[in-house]
């Protein structure tokens, strides 16, 4: 879509209101997002969804899409990987991913609205679902993919479910944080996990083919805030020519050619949060060809085909395209959620610190 301009204090409204109107319109009276009308509805692209609403301006149906989350969690803190209305349609699993992100929609509802009783309200859920998924950290910091119905994990670990796992957790810390809390056991986690997901690539991928041919596991890093700045820039490089097609955005899978809109909406966040805003810009320019006219953007292009695959508008590329377009140009107080790392410090260290001042006299 030519002549538009995504920079700063320029967030498309003319563009983008159909798109918010369209997840409006999938979203169910009980709060929940499916994927499409009909569709079935899981924890995290239904909390992308949500994120969409809150920069949109729909609180009040933002709101109702956590609550339908904190209605639907199971005593353990967990949420089934797929549902059909509130009944879980592959109840066989927990995917450890899905149920801390919503640390991730709850804190960015917080930035936006800055609604403290919303948050006090909320914390329980997210208390609950991050405890549940640390439970299931290895001992050597990667946290395991899925949980059986059992109970038991599913003992291996994805670069791109930790990678986001480690900024809900960023999000988990700042909403203890602002309410008071302790939350010293959730850093240390996540500071394990940080440096497994640095240093230790053997604890990943280890009983089926690695996932580096996807291209999340390739920006999911930079985007989480794992990987910074020149290290992050040299990461974009090297594989750039591998995922990225020009004029359509970048491939789900190396090998495959088939662009996905909201992987393109990640990778231009990722792009910005390296440094790279020309090519965010650049990316997500090209985007809007896969807007239709009731406001939802197809899900994916296959490119020799010249062809629209899967025929599926979801709510969660929609929600995908409205935190690109935040990020881009810094509307609402959550665009930075995904380009900087924003870590409240935690009252029990400014505590610490004094003690160790105290006791050395200073």
């Amino acid at each position: 879509m030519k002549g538009l301009i995504f920079g700063k204090g320029m967030f498309p409204q003319t563009l983008l209101r159909p798109t918010i109107d369209y997840i409006l319109k999938v979203q169910t009276p009980d709060g929940a997002i499916p994927w499409f009308e009909g569709g079935k509805t899981d924890p995290w692209d239904h909390i992308e969804a949500a994120m969409g609403l809150s920069i949109g301006g729909e609180y009040t149906q933002a709101v109702a899409a956590y609550q339908w989350l904190a209605d639907q969690q199971l005593k353990d803190g967990s949420w089934w990987a797929h549902y059909e209305g509130c009944e879980p349609i592959k109840g066989d699993r927990r995917e450890t991913n899905f149920i801390a992100y919503c640390a991730t929609g709850v804190w960015q509802h917080y930035l936006i609205t800055q609604d403290r009783h919303f948050l006090e309200t909320m914390f329980p859920m997210v208390e609950a679902a991050i405890n549940f998924v640390l439970s299931h950290q290895a001992p050597t910091g990667e946290i395991y993919w899925a949980v059986n119905n059992d109970g038991t994990p599913r003992k291996d670990a994805l670069v791109t479910a930790c990678s986001s796992i480690y900024k809900s957790l960023e999000c988990a810390l700042n909403i203890a944080n602002t309410l008071g809390l302790d939350s010293n056991a959730w850093l240390d986690a996540r500071a394990t996990l940080e440096n497994t997901l640095h240093f230790h690539p053997e604890c990943f991928d280890r009983t089926w083919e690695s996932k580096a041919r996807y291209s999340m596991d390739w920006f999911y890093p930079i985007l989480a805030g794992v990987i910074k700045d020149g290290e992050a820039r040299k990461r974009i490089e090297q594989r750039w020519p591998e995922f990225v097609e020009e004029g359509l955005g970048c491939r789900c899978v190396s090998d495959e050619p088939w662009v996905t809109v909201a992987e393109s909406c990640e990778l231009t966040m990722a792009l910005l949060a390296a440094g790279d805003h020309a090519r965010a810009v650049t990316v997500y320019s090209w985007l809007h060809q896969f807007l239709d006219s009731d406001g939802g953007y197809w899900t994916g292009y296959v490119f020799p085909d010249k062809a629209i695959w899967p025929e599926e508008k979801t709510t969660w590329t929609a929600g995908a395209i409205l935190l690109a377009a935040d990020a881009l140009t810094e509307y609402s107080a959550a665009s930075s959620l995904f380009t900087q790392v924003n870590l409240i410090a935690t009252q029990e260290s400014t505590a610490a610190r004094e003690d160790r001042h105290r006791s050395s006299g200073q």
